[in-house]
């Protein structure tokens, strides 16, 4: 009976995550699931799966085929339309919460994608200790018991012993019987990676602009940690000049002042020097700003990319973000630097619409 409803509730959870795979698309464009976020798992919402059942007709209304009737003859009330009728009483759409791991919503999300696996650059200079299950051994906690190894010592201590009987097949291990699941512990490469976020916090990026960042930076936090064992994240918020800040203060933030976008590259460079030598970490700069940069700034900011970021990063990926306040010039200077540089990727997210392709646009290239 168990194995039954194992059975079953594995089979429910499947068709649960197939209607979460149904609707990634919506959930990528839209950040409902973010303030839902565990340590290992996302509580997505779901409409309720109904199970089938019988529904029965009026009592005395006839059986199946009986009576008259016409060609299109509806076999049944139906609903009233364009909205008219009493106020009901019956019970509306029921919303489920799933849990879904931050390694099956990432692996979703490189299907829907099509993103490829990444191949860390270097070599994995970083090590981690894990334990394999390998082994069987004769004493252990009873949370490691091995019942498929226990059963067979019982079953054949009670065959060699004629115990056995095959009408009354009974099996009951005894303590000399048990086995227990046993570990070695190996040493695994652990390639690493560090993602600076930069964005502008100028008044021209509003929190429209601020949600479509936090939104996409979830989706790259999720497919960046399936695909490393180790991520270190670093947060930066600049106008004219740049700070580095925690993680809330990052979304939150919001200043008035004009834009200079070098001052955020200086301060990349130096929290890189600082905490990731380039030999042991893969590096990744995501930068969002509504396309503002002040006067001839752009010249400072082409030296600080050609000659201290892009030959260090795995990628970077500039994604401007549409505002009403903004000029959209600086998209068009980095264009001018993406045939000479692979690693170089840019985005043009023009609403909470455009986070689906822009993700694909920055992640698609398997660096």
């Amino acid at each position: 009976m168990t194995q039954h409803i194992e059975r079953d509730l594995q089979r429910f959870k499947h068709i649960v995550k197939g209607k979460v795979r149904e609707n990634l698309r919506k959930y990528i464009t839209h950040g409902e699931m973010l303030g839902r976020k565990g340590r290992e798992t996302v509580s997505i919402p779901v409409p309720n799966i109904d199970i089938p059942h019988f529904r029965h007709g009026k009592k005395g209304s006839g059986g199946t085929g009986q009576g008259e009737g016409e060609i299109g003859q509806s076999l049944g009330p139906g609903q009233p339309e364009d909205g008219t009728g009493d106020a009901g009483s019956e019970k509306g759409q029921h919303i489920r919460e799933v849990e879904v791991t931050l390694e099956e919503l990432a692996s979703m999300l490189g299907a829907e994608l099509e993103l490829p696996n990444i191949i860390p650059k270097g070599v994995d200079a970083l090590t981690s200790d894990k334990d394999r299950y390998n082994s069987i051994r004769l004493t252990g906690p009873d949370s490691l018991r091995h019942f498929k190894r226990t059963f067979k010592q019982a079953l054949k201590r009670q065959i060699a012993t004629g115990q056995y009987n095959r009408e009354s097949p009974i099996v009951v291990p005894t303590r000399d019987d048990a086995r227990y699941k046993s570990w070695t512990t190996v040493q695994k490469p652990q390639a690493n990676a560090a993602i600076l976020y930069l964005m502008d916090v100028s008044g021209s990026m509003g929190e429209e602009q601020k949600e479509i960042v936090r939104t996409e930076a979830f989706w790259i936090d999720t497919w960046l940690r399936h695909q490393y064992r180790g991520v270190q994240k670093r947060y930066i918020v600049h106008d004219v000049v740049a700070y580095e800040v925690d993680e809330e203060t990052f979304y939150r933030v919001r200043e008035s002042g004009g834009t200079r976008i070098s001052s955020a590259y200086e301060k990349a460079r130096l929290i890189v020097e600082r905490d990731f030598p380039v030999a042991d970490w893969n590096i990744y700069l995501f930068q969002f700003s509504d396309g503002d940069n002040w006067g001839d700034d752009n010249r400072a900011c082409r030296d600080a990319l050609v000659e201290h970021l892009l030959p260090i990063c795995n990628l970077f990926c500039y994604g401007q973000v549409e505002s009403p306040y903004g000029t959209g010039d600086y998209l068009r200077e980095l264009r001018q630097l993406q045939e000479y540089w692979e690693n170089l990727s840019l985005s043009l997210i023009e609403n909470q619409q455009g986070i689906y392709q822009s993700i694909k646009e920055f992640l698609g290239k398997g660096k």
